[in-house]
């Protein structure tokens, strides 16, 4: 049994919905990538990302964050043993193949900037010491929506670091009769690993055998700069959301049992890659325009070629 048909069997039993969610975490997972999840509180994202983290064998750590979180709490720091007369590393949670982070936005910007580090180049820094992280290493973060009680928005370069964004919000009515009647079960809930850190890793290489013609990569970088170009944006998405609708359309075409990637792979993702890297200018915000808008303008204005 494939990786994703794996985790996904384990946690069908526990989440109601959220099955884009599901896949994208998938998504997320083969192609090396963090993903941020946005919503209100009790949706599910804190749940969801647990069971998904605890389904992956390897190591998984969980970070609480509060205004009063310190870096040293995150990345470790060094101590003074006295009975060997020694310093000694006590390395901090980061130290994980699943990281979750639970509320980023309530930690101060000096703590959300140590994860910089981890998440671009999968290593840390102590007192001048670069030490790397475990393979794979992944973060799955939630975030309460901007402007909540005791939150700190999180700057471009944090949001950047984030292959993916994916917002949560209420579940329809008969979910949430589902998650009513499931409710002692999820509470409960503890899922064993169902796939090994080797596993991860061999579908990881698997994904980067999965071939993207010429035209499909000019169609991606199309995109990018269709929408950096439109007037409505005062900041456009950087060479990152290239990079990452290259490697979640490989990662979703390997999904689908596919060795080569669609334009269709890549129209599927772009909203998770694009959301969260466009900042609108002031005026089109106070008409009504978001960053949904200019995504849809682009998959309908550039051409897309063909398979």
């Amino acid at each position: 049994m494939r990786v994703v048909d794996s985790i996904s069997k384990s946690l069908s039993e526990y989440v109601v919905g959220l099955r884009e969610l599901l896949k994208l975490l998938n998504i997320a997972l083969l192609s090396r990538g963090h993903i941020l999840i946005e919503g209100p509180t009790g949706v599910g994202k804190t749940v969801t990302a647990k069971l998904f983290a605890q389904s992956i064998g390897g190591t998984f750590k969980r970070i609480q964050m509060v205004p009063d979180i310190l870096p040293s709490d995150i990345i470790g720091t060094y101590y003074f043993d006295m009975e060997k007369s020694s310093w000694i590393l006590r390395r901090g949670p980061i130290f994980s193949n699943v990281l979750l982070v639970d509320e980023l936005n309530r930690a101060p910007p000096r703590t959300q900037a140590a994860f910089l580090e981890a998440m671009q180049e999968g290593c840390v820094t102590i007192e001048g010491n670069t030490i790397p992280l475990p393979d794979p290493f992944i973060v799955l973060a939630t975030q309460l929506p901007y402007g909540g009680e005791g939150t700190y928005p999180l700057t471009p370069v944090q949001v950047d670091r984030f292959a993916y964004y994916y917002p949560v919000s209420y579940p329809l009515p008969e979910e949430e009769e589902e998650i009513v009647s499931r409710a002692d079960v999820i509470d409960s809930a503890v899922i064993k690993p169902t796939v090994s850190v080797e596993d991860v890793l061999r579908a990881q290489r698997e994904v980067m055998n999965v071939f993207v013609s010429g035209r499909v990569k000019k169609y991606i970088v199309s995109l990018v700069n269709f929408i950096r170009g439109q007037r409505e944006v005062l900041a456009g998405p950087s060479p990152r959301a290239s990079i990452w609708l290259y490697r979640g359309s490989r990662a979703l075409a390997y999904i689908d049992g596919m060795d080569y990637v669609l334009p269709d792979h890549v129209k599927s993702i772009s909203k998770y890659v694009f959301l969260k890297r466009i900042t609108l200018k002031p005026e089109y915000e106070v008409e009504g325009l978001n960053p949904m808008d200019i995504i849809n303008r682009a998959l309908e204005s550039v051409e897309v070629p063909k398979a």
